[in-house]
């Protein structure tokens, strides 16, 4: 819409409108930022070289902030969602799950992340995760179903898991060479198969934001 007003501007002006590549950002934690990886074999990285891949015009912006739960994402989605952007990939939750934040918490904030974008007109990405059984049955269940349930709630793009490109078909062996030293965040190889799953649905994203401008 906003770009859209401009490229109005510029011919009511007499001047030629140039098209402007989709602008998206990843709102995220130290998944979306790359933690542990140089910054061109991190996931915004490597998903920006497989879009263009794809031949789409689009920029994308790393949001990611390490260590960051959803409470730091509502907090600065407001400054994120500057007035070139169009769309959002929130990928977050991971950390509210390593401090055992209870999800009707960590579901509040999602819903502010997404209402703040819906008032500012950028189309969303949701990426889910699901929680391990530690926290026990009524945890896991309230923490997996969030994500697809704020999804159809607000009728908004939605990948079931961040992880989707490592299933491990039950054998946590086989995702092994994928991880970092840490066990937790991916490396190059790993974010490799992350972007080719999630690539789709991004594709998805930089469409719906386009039919926006």
């Amino acid at each position: 819409m906003r770009k859209a007003l401009m490229s109005v501007l510029f011919v009511c002006c007499g001047f030629t409108a140039t098209a402007e590549p989709v602008v998206i950002a990843a709102l995220g934690d130290s998944l979306t930022q790359g933690y542990g990886l140089p910054e061109q074999d991190g996931f915004v990285p490597q998903l920006d070289q497989w879009l263009k891949d794809q031949g789409t015009d689009v920029q994308l912006i790393n949001a990611g902030v390490s260590g960051d739960t959803t409470a730091g994402g509502a907090a600065r989605v407001d400054w994120t969602l500057t007035p070139d952007v169009d769309g959002m990939i929130v990928a977050l939750g991971g950390n509210d799950l390593l401090r055992g934040i209870d999800p009707a918490v960590s579901r509040a904030n999602l819903q502010t992340i997404v209402k703040t974008a819906r008032a500012a007109d950028v189309e969303v990405l949701l990426i889910g995760m699901q929680a391990p059984g530690n926290y026990g049955a009524d945890y896991k269940q309230a923490f997996d179903a969030m994500y697809p349930e704020l999804a159809q709630e607000f009728q908004m793009l939605f990948a079931e898991s961040f992880f989707e490109g490592l299933q491990s078909n039950g054998d946590p062996s086989a995702v092994r060479p994928f991880m970092q030293s840490d066990g937790i965040h991916p490396n190059k190889a790993g974010v490799a198969l992350i972007v080719e799953a999630l690539g789709p649905s991004v594709l998805e994203l930089v469409e719906a934001s386009s039919a926006q401008d």
